[in-house]
């Protein structure tokens, strides 16, 4: 087994500016790592990740956050197994699937896509991150819940002081403390309001979180009050990056994005290559339940596993010419690439694959044709490059464009 000072560390300067040529080093030559400042084993080949999100043998668990996300969200359905864990996601997933996704939440997203892109449409420019992706997913989560997009920015200061404290790797005493603070703040402002909604049962997504009931079981209001905690965090932050990492890489491979905007059925290949290739997540824990087997060694029982998506996603024994950008390519499967049987590993795997996931991909099929309906000539301000930043979570920052005004 390899120690972090054979690679660039993870939470090196180096590292957060380009992470991609350490995780070819990882893979090749440090598949594990003992990390000392995290007190984790990191693993980045894509068989060992994909081997501990799908847990075919119970051999890693979730037990890692009770410290890792339960002091900002409350107990959550990430924390839960068995039994527990079923009946949580049967309460919650229907919400996110099938005909009441459909019928219920796709004019919303519709709606909410407009209404960004209005403010910006006539005036040919626009930076398609502070103008577009960090509102868009917001605003759609907060009018499914049936919340006040008024407060839209107190949301996004919560989400964020929540993914900074997920992602405080080195430990920053201040960004703990915000975080602690918007579990706080949170429950104040949502607790009065589940109560409220139970009393007044709406056609919104909180009433049926609060109305559900599975084998005589209710979510309580804190269970309610830590999914949309959750559900605002997670669907917030990743979809945010997921809709400016595939524009950023569409518009540096300017024929890719001409293809896109000729076919729009090639937008989800679009969002499930921009998954793999510059997933919105890039690293993922889990707890080891028994000692166990990996590449380059034995992580020991107890222990805690960070899986590194962002090597897992470019690993050169699972995907042809890894580091580049190809919508096109055929070892990556569309059809599956929004379910648990997705070949890339952004979503996770296994019973805790994102319920979230066919929600994203409504919200970027839909995004993402509006944009380009509102902007066919789309192209970056001249002289910008396109740059990530993040290390937990990663993407653009910025993402200034220029058009042509479309008319009506």
């Amino acid at each position: 087994m390899s120690t972090a000072q054979q690679v660039p560390d993870i939470l090196s300067p180096e590292f957060a500016a380009n992470p991609y040529p350490a995780y070819r080093v990882m893979r090749e030559s440090a598949p594990l790592i003992w990390h000392e400042a995290t007190r984790s084993y990191i693993v980045s080949r894509y068989e060992d990740v994909e081997r501990v999100f799908k847990d075919k043998a119970g051999e890693f668990t979730t037990d890692n956050y009770a410290w890792q996300i339960e002091p900002v969200h409350g107990k959550t359905i990430l924390q839960l197994s068995g039994r527990e864990h079923a009946v949580r996601r049967a309460l919650v997933a229907p919400a996110f699937r099938g005909s009441d996704l459909e019928r219920k939440f796709l004019p919303v997203i519709e709606r909410n896509s407009r209404e960004l892109i209005d403010a910006f449409r006539h005036t040919g420019s626009a930076d398609l991150v502070a103008d577009y992706a960090t509102r868009f997913p917001v605003n759609v989560i907060a009018d499914m819940l049936g919340l006040d997009k008024a407060d839209h920015a107190r949301f996004h200061r919560w989400y964020t002081a929540v993914i900074a404290f997920l992602g405080n790797l080195s430990g920053d005493a201040e960004v703990t403390a915000a975080g602690e603070r918007t579990r706080v703040e949170f429950a104040e402002y949502m607790l009065p309001i589940i109560r409220e909604r139970r009393e007044n049962l709406g056609d919104d997504l909180l009433s049926a979180l609060c109305a559900a009931e599975v084998d005589g079981v209710r979510m309580s209001d804190e269970d309610v009050k830590a999914f949309c905690s959750l559900l605002l965090a997670a669907g917030g932050e990743t979809t945010d990056k997921a809709i400016a990492g595939i524009f950023a890489n569409l518009l540096v491979h300017p024929d890719q994005l001409a293809a896109v905007h000729e076919d729009r059925s090639l937008i989800p290949r679009a969002f499930a290559e921009t998954l793999r290739f510059t997933p919105p997540v890039h690293m993922i824990m889990r707890q080891s339940a028994t000692e166990v087997e990996v590449s380059g060694g034995t992580i020991p029982a107890g222990a805690t596993v960070t899986c590194l998506i962002g090597a897992a996603n470019r690993d050169e024994s699972r995907y042809a010419d890894p580091d580049r950008f190809d919508i096109f390519r055929d070892d990556l499967t569309t059809t599956t690439a929004f379910s648990a049987a997705a070949d890339h590993l952004a979503f996770a795997l296994g019973r805790h694959f994102c319920v979230g996931a066919l929600l994203a991909k409504a919200e970027v099929e839909t995004g993402v044709a509006q944009l380009l309906d509102a902007m066919p000539d789309m192209r970056l301000a001249e002289g910008f490059e396109p740059a990530e930043q993040g290390v937990f979570t990663r993407g653009p920052q910025r993402l200034p464009v220029r058009f042509t005004p479309v008319s009506g």
